[in-house]
């Protein structure tokens, strides 16, 4: 039987899921009997209860989640043979094979599951709103490796004004102004003089960091009672959604910060493939000629799209600050924008994909800190190498084809093409 590209891939993927499923079975499973339990807890607040907590022998539950697992996987490859997509069996076996890995890791411990998700939204927040600026600039094809810098900038600023107004409605309203002045230069150079977008990113992003160090050491700190003691947004809970079982607390008891990432995805995902500007927005990323050629002035809507990204990814920078600890420290971004870039690559460059993978290192940050909070002996650097691992997996090929915008990084010049 001869299979496609897409086949191969998808059988590539399924391999690594089952081979480390059988390695799971054999580790976990069987080479260290225990009659320790591992709880698990899916009661947050005063959510509706249908389950409060549940309790399972850590070794039983490796071997049953493993064996699931891989008579999942079997089935990806059987619907892969059958010329039918292997989502189910793909998705119940990387399903199996976290839960196996669970039970084995919290050996006789307590899992809070309800917290553990709603902390990974609440790290996934500044990497999606990161990704859908990235998202907006590479679809209008101009690369944005300034995310990191536009989160910091958002972040400083809505920080300060925050800390000197003492009103975190101040705070959010100027964070996405800084976030834009920041896209205001990457337009600029990238568009009108057709600098290398990729080094004009990191110029910028160093240029962040360096403004923003300088100002907290000459200002912030000296005088932190003025201008680094800002108040941070409390949690809003939406009537009876916020009481919903398990989902409640995760999703509709959060920060307006949270809310407004809500209806800026919806927005992105419905303007980019529903609408005039959307279209328009995707001819310029990927034939930039055939757009002029029937009236789109392709470098003015670049340059307003970047801005707009500039816009979302300085609120989202605003999280870090009102929309959490309320002030500012030294480069507290921490490489949120180059993760965000990669959730948009490990996305494909679409909306939801960009927010899946977003959501995926979110997961991944917070179970390393919720593993090592429970005592649990494996190493943190080891669960923070797993974005970037994804984001090398993605790159590779191995969860499918990854193809940029045609145009994405190729500066445009009518009468040059």
């Amino acid at each position: 039987m001869v299979f496609s590209n897409t086949q191969k891939r998808q059988l590539r993927l399924i391999a690594v899921v089952l081979l480390l499923l059988v390695v799971e079975l054999w580790e976990f499973g069987f080479a260290k009997a225990s009659s320790n339990k591992t709880t698990f807890g899916f009661l947050l607040g005063k959510e509706w209860v249908i389950i409060h907590e549940w309790v399972i022998q850590s070794t039983t539950g490796s071997k049953i989640f493993s064996g699931i697992g891989i008579l999942a996987a079997v089935l990806g490859i059987f619907l892969v043979r059958s010329n039918k997509s292997p989502l189910p069996g793909t998705a119940i076996a990387g399903f199996s094979l976290l839960m196996s890995f669970l039970c084995w890791a919290a050996n006789g411990k307590f899992i809070p599951m309800t917290g553990l998700l709603q902390g990974s939204l609440m790290l996934a927040v500044p990497l999606i709103f990161g990704s859908m600026s990235g998202l907006l600039c590479e679809r209008s094809g101009v690369i944005n490796i300034a995310i990191e810098g536009q989160l910091l900038a958002g972040a400083f600023a809505s920080g300060v004004i925050a800390s000197l107004t003492h009103k975190t409605t101040w705070g959010l309203l100027v964070a996405p102004l800084a976030g834009a002045l920041i896209s205001l230069l990457l337009a600029t150079f990238a568009i009108k003089f057709s600098v290398d977008q990729v080094i004009l990113g990191f110029v910028l992003n160093v240029l962040v960091i360096g403004l923003t160090d300088f100002l907290y050491k000459k200002l912030l700190i000296p005088y932190s009672s003025t201008w680094n003691t800002g108040p941070s947004f409390a949690r809003l809970e939406i009537p009876i959604l916020g009481k919903l079982p398990i989902v409640g607390p995760i999703f509709f008891n959060q920060t307006i910060i949270v809310y407004l990432m809500y209806a800026i995805v919806a927005l992105i995902s419905f303007s980019l493939f529903k609408t005039k500007w959307g279209l328009r927005t995707r001819a310029i990323g990927e034939h930039p000629e055939a757009a002029d050629s029937v009236g789109i002035d392709v470098n003015k809507l670049r340059f307003r799209n970047v801005i707009l990204a500039g816009l979302v990814s300085g609120l989202g920078g605003a999280y870090f600050t009102v929309g959490s600890v309320g002030s500012f420290s030294k480069e507290m971004t921490a490489g949120a924008g180059f993760i965000a870039l990669a959730a948009l690559i490990f996305g494909k460059w679409t909306p939801m994909g960009a927010v899946t993978a977003g959501l995926l290192f979110g997961f991944a940050d917070n179970l390393s800190g919720t593993l090592s909070i429970i005592g649990v002996s494996i190493p943190s650097e080891f669960m923070l190498m797993v974005p970037y691992i994804a984001t090398i997996i993605a790159v590779s090929g191995l969860v499918g084809r990854v193809r940029a915008p045609a145009a994405d990084g190729v500066p445009y010049s009518r009468g040059s093409h």
